[in-house]
């Protein structure tokens, strides 16, 4: 059974710094390339960061660009994301998400989420 369990959420001032992490379980973890998606209130649900495969190549969304990263350990299965400069439109509930690359629309695999907010 996959699961992706994240944590390292919370609440932060404006310009503050949060990591998030994601632990995967019940799959190759090699196999799957690794993202972070978030959904703010009455908003739909957004890519944030990616990370591939075998090249460890990063996709972000222009609004992280410079303040987010993305990191992932293939020894412990885990994936990270680095916020810092956050903002309080990044306030939102944050998904790890795994999608198996060994195919063009391979298995996809979803966290609970964790809550972050940024206020003053």
């Amino acid at each position: 059974q996959v699961q992706l369990v994240e944590s390292g959420g919370g609440s932060v001032q404006p310009g503050g710094s949060l990591r998030l992490s994601c632990a995967a379980y019940g799959l190759i973890f090699t196999d799957y390339q690794m993202s972070w998606y978030r959904q703010a209130p009455g908003k739909e649900r957004e890519l944030v960061a990616t990370i591939d495969v075998f090249t460890h190549r990063t996709n972000y969304a222009d609004s992280v660009k410079g303040r987010f990263t993305i990191w992932r350990d293939d020894v412990e299965s885990t994936v990270d994301l680095r916020m810092s400069g956050l903002k309080p439109e990044d306030t939102a509930v944050y998904y790890c998400q795994a999608q198996d690359g060994r195919a063009p629309r391979g298995a996809v695999y979803w966290g609970q989420g964790t809550q972050v907010t940024v206020s003053p």
